[in-house]
């Protein structure tokens, strides 16, 4: 008879579904803030009423053992607590000198590199089967104009990366052997057939200072504390289980 009673109890307590005013506001606000408009008396009882469905719908999952055994919501339970660690790891603004600091100790990460200014004419293996002679005689003789080529013919203050994303690394490399020079050089081999260069212009590699790159700067330092704390709040909570791992299977002989 007291099983029945506790159990009675229980099942009262877990029929129970209290809908407060600031449950009513945080729906209303969620609303505006995706409509753009505030909700009608008709639109907010249609959210409360979904709010019920869904409170309900969740106890009678839980109560069923849904949540068992699921890689979803397991995923999804260690991403939230994952999330709520970041959050109070980057909760306070942090003070300039600290972004310098970290700006000055992590300047390989806001180097700029090497650019490039250049125009070219190009040759297409395609088009010719003497391309890259014919690009060698170009060298000189400004008159071979070259062959339609889909992109620009003129380019300024690119990295090699941008180079290599546009002509295909072997040409972007052999670029960044020239000197800068108002004759023509080449000929260089792209995804696309021969080039001859005239190379106007190598802005060096630089530091960006801090004032550049300060959003940045911040951007990165949170990242690094949001690691920084998971690595420290996993090791602490590592040291609280026992982990037994299966025996080794033993080989036939």
């Amino acid at each position: 008879l007291l099983f029945i009673i506790a159990g009675g109890i229980g099942d009262d307590e877990q029929s129970n579904i209290d809908v407060r005013a600031q449950d009513i506001t945080r729906l209303a606000q969620q609303w505006s803030l995706q409509m753009r408009r505030e909700p009608s008396a008709g639109e907010l009882d249609g959210l409360v009423d979904q709010y019920i469905k869904e409170e309900i719908y969740y106890r009678e999952a839980l109560r069923l053992g849904l949540d068992k055994d699921d890689t979803i919501v397991r995923r999804r339970m260690l991403q939230k607590l994952t999330f709520l660690t970041e959050d109070l790891a980057v909760s306070g603004a942090p003070e300039r000198a600290v972004l310098e600091n970290y700006h000055q100790q992590n300047s390989a990460n806001y180097t700029q590199p090497e650019r490039y200014s250049f125009q070219h004419r190009y040759f297409s293996t395609d088009r010719r089967t003497d391309a890259e002679q014919v690009a060698k005689r170009a060298l000189t003789d400004t008159d071979l104009i070259g062959d339609p080529f889909m992109l620009q013919k003129q380019y300024a203050q690119r990295s090699e990366r941008e180079v290599g994303d546009l002509f295909g690394r072997e040409f972007a490399a052999a670029l960044t052997t020239l000197s800068a020079d108002e004759l023509w050089q080449g000929p260089l081999r792209s995804a696309y057939g021969w080039h001859v260069v005239q190379l106007s212009r190598v802005t060096p590699s630089r530091i960006l200072q801090f004032a550049e790159v300060q959003d940045r700067v911040l951007a990165d330092w949170q990242q690094a504390q949001r690691q920084a704390a998971n690595a420290e709040y996993y090791r602490s909570l590592r040291d609280r289980y026992r982990v037994q791992m299966p025996a080794p299977a033993t080989t036939a002989p």
